[in-house]
């Protein structure tokens, strides 16, 4: 992989399962990255893309390394399959999860992804304990409603009445979700285990389209092409990197081709019976001599399966395999002990810090690593993987010919 200055370079973001407009990152960006600037000294702008033909982005001008560098980035957003995905009432909510539930449970993938770290399990189940909460408080409600209309009227017809109030109440609870994240997160599992872990066809589709954005880009004039991914991105990118590599598109003297993955949750899709397609592009990426793979996690994060190789732990390893580099983001150390303080409780919140400003970066900094002058294998070049990571293969699910 070709290791030299970076003079330009085109970063893809690929957001988590995620119903707010690409607009929202260029924001984080524009102020987390103004934040880190200032904190370590250097200079970073932003611009517009002027490049309408392709998807929301920006531009970025920045010396982190000494060097000024060019930066586009792109949002590879989304935001309409998972807004449709969330469309269901409050009834179609509670089925969705009775179904996310039992498939989880009867595929064996729930007590293996219990094995391999408590934090996001419990996570998963945050949505299961409040969904659930909120239907007992509603039918308390009921009842308290009932015993009082029973002074005045029959028990027979108290009860019943009383009912009534469930359905608003239950309303209630939905909308005030964007403080509560319950409706939310059980939309984000249910997604990925509808299909037992397969990706649905309009997602396939947009991957598609995806994939020839980064194919594109590895035909310009620049010198790096990064794909960032977050949270659930994370799989996306691992599979739209493996058709590009399947499909020949990185040459001799092109671009280099990397991929940061940040927060990734590969294992609630990769340990579901259907996810063979995943599964074979982490087998397939693994093993890659054309693209540079860093994972960085945070345990603090429990929102991810931090410090887990998703290659690994999925089955997809064995001979051969060059990636991912597994390295953490350490925030109780990379932050200062007051904002760590402040943060430490704000889970949905830590599993973004990846994407903001660090108060003591080390080598992780992510305006430097997508806005700098060097690569992210050069960057990276002399790190060992983290000691705490674990590669125990415990994914209750194999594909054939990628264990």
């Amino acid at each position: 992989m070709p290791e030299g200055p970076v003079h330009r370079r085109v970063v893809f973001y690929l957001p988590g399962y995620d119903p707010f407009p690409p607009r929202r990152y260029r924001e984080i960006y524009r102020r987390e990255g103004a934040a880190q600037a200032a904190i370590s000294g250097y200079s970073l702008t932003i611009g517009a893309t002027g490049r309408p033909d392709l998807p929301y982005g920006w531009t970025v001008t920045a010396d982190p390394d000494g060097t000024p560098a060019d930066t586009r980035v792109h949002v590879l957003h989304w935001t309409d399959i998972v807004r449709q995905s969330m469309g269901g009432g409050v009834l179609a909510t509670y089925l969705l999860l009775l179904r996310t539930f039992w498939i989880y449970l009867s595929t064996g993938a729930m007590g293996r992804l219990f094995r391999l770290r408590k934090g996001p399990v419990l996570t998963a189940m945050y949505p299961v304990v409040m969904l659930l909460g909120q239907l007992a408080i509603a039918m308390l409600v009921g009842f308290g409603l009932g015993f009082l209309l029973s002074l005045w009227l029959p028990g027979w017809m108290a009860l019943p009445l009383g009912m009534l109030v469930l359905p608003p109440v239950l309303w209630w609870f939905r909308r005030i979700d964007g403080r509560l994240y319950a409706y939310y997160l059980l939309h984000d599992y249910g997604f990925t285990a509808r299909h037992y872990g397969a990706n649905p066809p309009a997602l396939e589709a947009r991957m598609s389209e995806f994939t020839a954005l980064v194919a594109a880009a590895l035909r310009e004039d620049v010198d790096e092409v990064l794909v960032v991914g977050h949270s659930s991105g994370v799989h996306l990118g691992v599979s739209i990197l493996a058709d590009v590599l399947r499909g020949g598109h990185v040459r001799d003297g092109g671009p280099a081709l990397s991929f940061l993955s940040l927060g990734q949750a590969v294992p609630m899709q990769s340990f579901l019976p259907r996810a063979d397609r995943l599964r074979a592009d982490l087998h397939y990426l693994s093993r890659s001599d054309q693209v540079v793979w860093v994972d960085v996690s945070a345990p603090a994060d429990p929102c991810c399966y931090a410090l887990c190789d998703p290659v690994a732990v999925s089955g997809a390893g064995g001979e051969g395999k060059r990636w991912p580099l597994v390295l953490s983001a350490a925030f109780s150390q990379t932050l200062r002990p007051e904002t760590w303080a402040r943060l430490r409780h704000r889970f949905f919140r830590l599993h973004f810090q990846y994407l903001h400003a660090f108060d003591r970066p080390g080598d992780y900094d992510y305006f430097a690593i997508t806005a700098g002058s060097v690569t992210l294998g050069a960057r990276f070049g002399h790190r060992q993987p983290s000691a705490q990571r674990k590669e125990t293969v415990l994914s209750p699910h194999l594909s054939r010919g990628a264990a």
